[in-house]
């Protein structure tokens, strides 16, 4: 598979465009009852997202492609399969190649659709 099936790619879940982290990526965002959202990521482009910090814990696991995360200058490999827990308030940022896919999980708000209402 090199892309996440249709119904994950749902106009509606997309991604509002100034909360997107990196250029080249799309993402779709998933809601918890519990305040938390999940977004796949899918690079289209090679990449960075820069560097940031949130209120909650992260949750990242590299489905396909290279995803370099980078805490203190210091580079973490990871491809397909592997995963990692970024603690809240630890500030990271990351490279991705084209066609690099995750999943990241947060703890909190991450980010916001854009697409406002359904209709």
């Amino acid at each position: 598979m090199d892309d996440f099936p249709e119904f994950m790619r749902h106009p509606y879940n997309r991604i509002f465009a100034k909360s997107v982290q990196g250029q080249g990526r799309q993402g779709y965002l998933f809601d918890g009852a519990d305040g938390s959202q999940m977004i796949i990521w899918t690079g289209e482009t090679e990449g960075r997202a820069p560097e940031q910090a949130h209120d909650f814990d992260e949750y990242l696991l590299v489905v396909q492609g290279k995803y370099t995360l980078i805490i203190a200058g210091e580079e973490i490999p990871l491809g397909s399969g592997q995963e990692y827990v970024i603690p809240k308030g630890l500030a990271h940022a990351g490279e991705y190649l084209a066609g690099t896919r995750t999943i990241q999980a947060y703890g909190g708000r991450r980010a916001k659709r854009a697409i406002a209402e359904r209709v």
